[in-house]
């Protein structure tokens, strides 16, 4: 039934945010850093760093949103997904590859109602602590090269809730989905190489088609799908990151499209 995908999504969502934010994290943060300005080499440098300058729940900045607003996109997603695979599927026959793509193309455009101001806000959060960090490098070299004692850089904390109403003011409803284009060309890719690459993987693993494939091979056919998935619109994924991006590091590229982030 419709409520009991909905619920499934929402959890599968929660247990997903929960397990791999910091890893997300380091993503936003190595994705936005760019020649000549470099804080991080490496995923683990990355997460090292922000350990030890912001604490472990440095790694969890910008979750809340994400816990917040990841049941209703997944529960949309997957949701999406059963459904127009339901309605392209004759007479409950097998799904062409084709249809299955189709099916997944519909879930990834249905997604980014709810997928693009959650990422707006959370790509904030999480890339704060990044240009934190380099405004200190900075004044610490600056007072280095300087006899008068400067004062060190204050961050100042923003909450979600504070980005949303000052991007409501100054831009209303649009200043929450800027980048929905490469939140689109992200997403729609993404669910299209997911959904069929993922069913196809775990019926490998059905004895009988009207049982249900065991739980390891479910997930292993998750991994495999989503990691493939995942490096097929790495680059959509950057193009998305740095667009959403509102704050800029020192002496770093600002973009006026997709195309021109792409150049």
């Amino acid at each position: 039934s419709l409520p009991a995908k909905l619920i499934n999504g929402g959890i599968a969502g929660l247990i997903g945010v929960t397990c791999v934010f910091p890893i997300d994290l380091a993503k936003t943060r190595l994705q936005n850093q760019q020649n000549g300005q470099r804080m991080y080499t490496s995923m683990s440098d990355c997460l090292l760093k922000t350990i030890r300058s912001e604490g472990y729940f440095g790694m969890y900045r910008g979750a809340a949103v994400n816990l917040t607003l990841v049941t209703p996109e997944k529960a949309i997603k997957l949701a999406a997904n059963d459904f127009f695979r339901h309605h392209l599927s004759k007479d409950g026959k097998k799904l062409t590859l084709l249809r299955e793509m189709l099916a997944g193309c519909g879930a990834g455009t249905c997604q980014v109602i709810v997928t693009t101001p959650m990422e707006m806000l959370k790509i904030q959060l999480q890339d704060a602590g990044r240009i934190a960090a380099q405004k200190k490098l900075m004044a610490a070299q600056a007072q280095l090269s300087s006899s008068s004692a400067a004062e060190p850089a204050v961050e100042r904390r923003t909450t979600a809730t504070q980005i949303t109403r000052e991007l409501l003011r100054s831009k209303g409803i649009a200043g929450l989905y800027k980048g929905l284009g490469a939140t689109l060309l992200r997403d729609v890719p993404f669910s299209i190489v997911y959904f069929p690459l993922f069913a196809n993987l775990n019926k490998l693993g059905q004895k009988d088609p009207n049982v249900k494939a065991p739980f390891y091979v479910s997930f292993l056919s998750g991994c495999v799908a989503g990691s493939t998935a995942a490096v097929a619109v790495n680059p959509c994924d950057v193009i998305k990151t740095r667009l959403q991006s509102l704050q800029r590091g020192v002496n770093e590229d600002t973009y006026s499209g997709i195309l021109d982030c792409a150049k």
